[in-house]
């Protein structure tokens, strides 16, 4: 990625030690999610949340389901991660919510920084 007229190294980018994670979970509707983003950003659990549409097809108590849904990426910071999946659980629609924690292994380290400020 060119930044002032050079490029960046890809080391540059390695700035991430297990300190970071994106969360996955999914809603029902557009609606529903963002209300749980919000919830989650307010909180200061979350520094971002994206939402995008998505069809989901999956077995659920024995049958097969077609659904669309609304997809969140959560970014915040490892040791947040409790809380965060505590507080989706508790304003979640589901029964049983997705909640999937991928650890970001690198990133733009003024990003992370960014992560830092806007969670605690």
């Amino acid at each position: 990625m060119p930044q002032s007229g050079g490029v960046v190294g890809w080391r540059e980018y390695m700035a991430c030690k297990g300190e970071y994670t994106l969360v996955i979970t999914t809603c029902a509707d557009k609606e529903s999610a963002k209300m749980l983003a919000r919830t989650l950003v307010e909180a200061r659990l979350a520094a971002c949340a994206q939402l995008l549409p998505i069809e989901s097809v999956y077995t659920w108590k024995g049958e097969i389901c077609e659904e669309s849904e609304t997809m969140l990426m959560l970014k915040t910071k490892t040791a947040l991660y409790d809380k965060l999946a505590a507080m989706i659980r508790k304003n979640h629609t589901y029964e049983v919510p997705e909640i999937i924690n991928l650890p970001i292994t690198g990133g733009l380290p003024e990003y992370m920084k960014w992560i830092d400020e806007a969670t605690s």
